[in-house]
């Protein structure tokens, strides 16, 4: 990650390397799908994994685990969840982090308050409506008192009615706020019941104040997120550094700097007029095809940068579960296909009387390779233990 014992280590990054698109494809593959291991050592290895509440046929966050993790099943995450040491929260976007990770990233918005000033800084930080304040501080020592709580538990003893979701909906305030004091830190999702969060009370440890430990830290989240996402191009970099504001907050001025700093410790190529970075010491030319089809989510680290899907594989993927259906052209979660290196068309799966259905559309035509056909058909027969449906 460049951070030892809270100090960043920068390497001396030799001349831009001879490397050329199809050197970029295998990398971005081969990196990112490596061999297959255990579930704590593919959470270790990635630090975070993006969580998606769509099941078509299964969550993002298991059809991004399946291909990294030995014999892996959907829902194995959330059933080993209490006991992996694993987070959810929020990185650059909602999912599952280490707690090496997520000791990065807290407390959000001030270095710990004295027991006297119980999350003042917090409420000052965050500019709480006085109304929403009054609410948290006895609904957080309701939690503390009560131990893991459901929010239809905690709704029903308060009743704060409704308020706008993210989405434009309605949801219930009780629900609203403890998402947010679930960001804030003073809260942690314990487990789901039914995919219901079910919240405790949390205090995280305090925050460095010194400038260099506060700025290892930072480098320590760009290095995790350019360690699950490279190669990134300049642009996509830029991009991903500058998502780490809902990680952290509390340093979103930092982070230009941080990208600065970033740029000059990771290795890089300039190619047909567009800079490439990925963590130093790697090497993208050494790495070679795999016969296997996959089928990836759409939020899986090797198609999530769709900027960069379009460098790599030529053309535009876009996600289209809420496009009006009049209007997609793959289909509601059209999972990207790769081939070797390749991403040659997409598969809409899903699940009809306990059978898994498929269809397919390609870029081009689908290719007449039996090897293609015979990886197709492995590719599908490992989606069904997957899913439970064969053992």
């Amino acid at each position: 990650m460049g951070v030892r014992s809270g100090v960043v280590t920068f390497v001396k990054i030799p001349p831009s390397m001879n490397i050329t698109l199809d050197d970029l494809r295998r990398y971005a593959v081969a990196r990112s799908l490596f061999e297959p291991t255990t579930l704590p050592r593919a959470l270790e290895k990635f630090g975070f994994v993006q969580a998606d509440p769509i099941r078509a046929p299964a969550r993002a966050q298991d059809l991004t685990l399946r291909h990294r993790v030995k014999d892996y099943q959907a829902g194995d995450l959330q059933r080993r969840y209490a006991k992996l040491g694993v987070q959810e929260d929020f990185f650059i976007n909602y999912g599952f982090v280490t707690k090496q990770l997520q000791s990065l990233m807290h407390p959000r918005f001030a270095a710990q308050p004295k027991p006297a000033e119980q999350y003042r800084d917090v409420w000052h930080s965050q500019r709480w409506p006085a109304m929403e304040k009054a609410r948290a501080t006895v609904l957080l020592k309701f939690v503390r008192e009560r131990g893991a709580v459901h929010p239809r538990e905690v709704d029903n003893h308060f009743a704060h009615g409704k308020v706008k979701n993210y989405w434009g909906g309605s949801s219930n305030a009780t629900t609203h706020l403890l998402d947010k004091m679930h960001y804030a830190g003073m809260l942690r999702v314990v487990r789901r019941d039914e995919g219901i969060r079910v919240y405790v009370a949390h205090q995280h440890e305090p925050a460095p104040s010194e400038p260099a430990a506060c700025r290892a830290r930072i480098d320590g989240m760009v290095d995790v997120a350019v360690g699950i996402y490279a190669p990134l191009p300049a642009r996509s970099l830029s991009i991903v550094v500058n998502r780490l504001r809902y990680a952290a907050p509390q340093w979103h001025r930092d982070l230009k700097d941080a990208l600065r700093r970033a740029k000059q410790r990771l290795a890089h190529a300039h190619l047909d007029g567009v800079d490439w970075y990925w963590p130093a010491k790697e090497d993208p030319t050494r790495f070679a095809d795999d016969d296997s089809v996959r089928l990836l989510t759409p939020f899986d680290p090797i198609v999530w940068d769709r900027d960069r899907f379009e460098m790599l594989w030529g053309w535009k993927y876009r996600f289209e579960a809420y496009t009006p259906v009049s209007k997609r052209l793959r289909g509601y979660y059209a999972l990207p296909m790769l081939w070797r290196d390749r991403v040659i068309g997409w598969g809409n799966l899903s699940l009809v009387d306990g059978e898994l259905k498929s269809q397919f559309g390609y870029i081009a035509s689908p290719p007449r390779d039996r090897a293609f056909k015979r990886e197709l058909n492995a590719e599908l027969a490992r989606m069904r233990i997957f899913l439970g449906l064969e053992s």
